[in-house]
């Protein structure tokens, strides 16, 4: 290339270096004052922005306001009138406490007032009593003096005629009540049948044993409850059912009470129940096994009971089914005594009293034992024990003597034969000797009830108590109304009231006691 050339290209190099400078500084120029608009638009825009916050924000600020506000005043209002509702209550408490205050200051007022009047009218009265007082010591003396110079005596001769005469009085009765003795043993204990008592007593002594209405089983531990009582109590249930027999269950530990009346029953379920703890199979049908056989072995003691008695009494000749009645009474009690024990023992008394008679003794012993064969009867047949033993034996043949000596044992019927009446008299013995039975509660109360009704019946007895098993009676009596002297002739009147109106056995002691007692009290 030559020289031209060269200087050619680069000036053309220069010219288009400072064609391109040129445009770009206008490209330059250009683009500075596009993002001056852009920038100024931006500023624009986020100043237009700014103002719509701030009045949006002020708007907001302007709302929140008048909300707290409107909250205020509520809350202000609520305040208030929370204020004024306890203001309101407080005044009206205020007010209730100064009315009661005010009632109770009437009342103090309107007590001291009937106090006062109360004390004015006590003076009143206390100062017309000690007028009257002195007014009747004033008539009594006149009285007595009028008395003495009627009857000639003075006090001290009136009351030694009084008491004289009173002495008298005790002497007569005393007299009468030793000739009624006298008569009485005369006629109802004579040598010969003390004699027969006294030896019939002491060739028969039994032990009795009071029976109760209820057995304990034991366990042999408390687990054993619950398998007794079974799922849902159903082999108690079934036990109950099939026995009769209530089964009590409570906090004893290691036992079980049975109670019922019917003493064959409950020895029935005793048995079982024993069987089947020693088992440990319960169930209901294993239930109803055992109480089979319990009261197959219960049947069986009965038959052997019975010819025990049999044979004990030297009875012979006696029909199985009489037998077996006489075994039943075995599971019965009167008044806590054992009847077949009771029979054995009359049947006893009245053989020996018999053959000290010269009486045929066989007969006695045949009588007395059966004269309470009814009550092995009395739950099954309607009727008293009298009639059901009656109709028993007549059934099974026995004699007339017999039938007789049992229908005459509690003197429904007139008696007729000796051997009657040795069955009566030992039945009494052997149910009147010490221990044999005890007294029934019924009676006994009603006992002590008439007792203290007696005594409180008399003017000027306060209250009465009757102790020491009804065998002393304590009166308190009134001391304005009754003085000393006149306790004396209270006492001996209830004493003889008792007497005339009461069964009992022994004496009572009749003791009176007059107090007089002052209280005051120290403020």
């Amino acid at each position: 290339m030559g020289p031209v050339t060269t200087v050619t290209v680069i000036a053309g190099i220069v010219a288009f270096l400072i064609g391109a400078g040129a445009a770009g500084a206008v490209m330059f120029r250009f683009g500075i004052k596009y993002r001056r608009q852009q920038a100024e638009s931006a500023i624009g825009s986020a100043e237009k922005e700014a103002e719509r916050i701030i009045e949006d924000a002020k708007k907001e600020a302007q709302s929140q306001k008048k909300i707290t506000l409107v909250e205020a005043k509520d809350e202000i209002h609520k305040n208030r009138s929370e204020l004024e509702r306890e203001t309101k209550e407080r005044r009206n408490e205020l007010s209730r406490q100064e009315r009661r205050i005010q009632q109770k200051e009437e009342n103090l007022d309107k007590k001291n007032d009937n106090i006062e009047k109360k004390e004015e009218i006590l003076n009143k009265k206390h100062k017309a009593a000690d007028e009257k007082l002195e007014e009747a010591e004033r008539l009594k003396k006149t009285q007595m003096e009028y008395l003495e110079r009627i009857s000639q005596f003075t006090m001290e001769q009136a009351k030694e005629h009084l008491l004289s005469m009173l002495e008298n009085e005790l002497v007569h009765e005393k007299a009468i009540k030793i000739q009624s003795y006298e008569q009485t043993l005369k006629d109802e204990c004579e040598e010969k049948a003390r004699d027969l008592i006294s030896l019939a007593i002491s060739k028969c002594s039994a032990d009795q044993v009071s029976e109760t209405a209820v057995s304990v089983v034991p366990l042999p531990n408390d687990e054993m409850k619950g398998r007794i009582i079974g799922r849902e109590g159903r082999n108690i249930r079934t036990l109950e059912t099939l026995t009769g027999v209530d089964l009590i269950i409570d906090d004893t530990p290691e036992a079980i009470t049975l109670s019922c009346f019917d003493q064959a029953r409950r020895e029935v379920a005793r048995i079982a129940l024993e069987k089947l703890i020693a088992d440990g199979r319960i169930h209901p049908s294993r239930i109803e096994e055992m109480v089979d056989k319990a009261r197959r072995e219960v049947e069986f003691k009965i038959k052997q009971e019975g010819e025990r008695a049999v044979l004990e009494t030297n009875v012979h000749g006696l029909n199985h089914e009489l037998v077996r009645l006489i075994g039943r009474l075995r599971y019965r009690t009167s008044y806590r005594q054992n009847v077949l024990n009771h029979s054995i023992e009359v049947s006893h008394l009245a053989g020996i009293m018999a053959s000290e008679l010269g009486v045929d003794a066989n007969l006695a012993r045949r009588a007395g034992l059966l004269h309470d064969i009814g009550k092995a009867l009395s739950y099954e047949i309607e009727g008293s024990h009298v009639q059901i033993g009656v109709d028993v034996c007549r059934k099974y043949k026995e004699s007339n003597d017999v039938i007789h000596a049992i229908e005459a044992h509690h003197g429904d019927v007139e008696l007729k034969t000796v051997v009657a009446a040795l069955v009566q008299a030992a039945d009494a013995i052997s149910a009147a000797r010490p221990g044999a039975r005890s007294e029934n509660y019924e009676n006994y109360i009603k006992r002590l009830q008439k007792l203290e009704e007696i005594c409180t019946s008399y003017d000027g007895v306060e209250k009465s108590f009757a102790i020491q098993a009804g065998r002393e009676v304590r009166i308190i009596v009134f001391p304005d109304q009754v003085n000393d002297e006149k306790m004396v002739i209270v006492a001996r009147e209830i004493a003889l009231r008792i007497e005339n109106e009461m069964d009992y056995p022994g004496q009572i002691k009749i003791h009176i006691i007059r107090e007089s007692r002052a209280i005051e009290y120290a403020k």
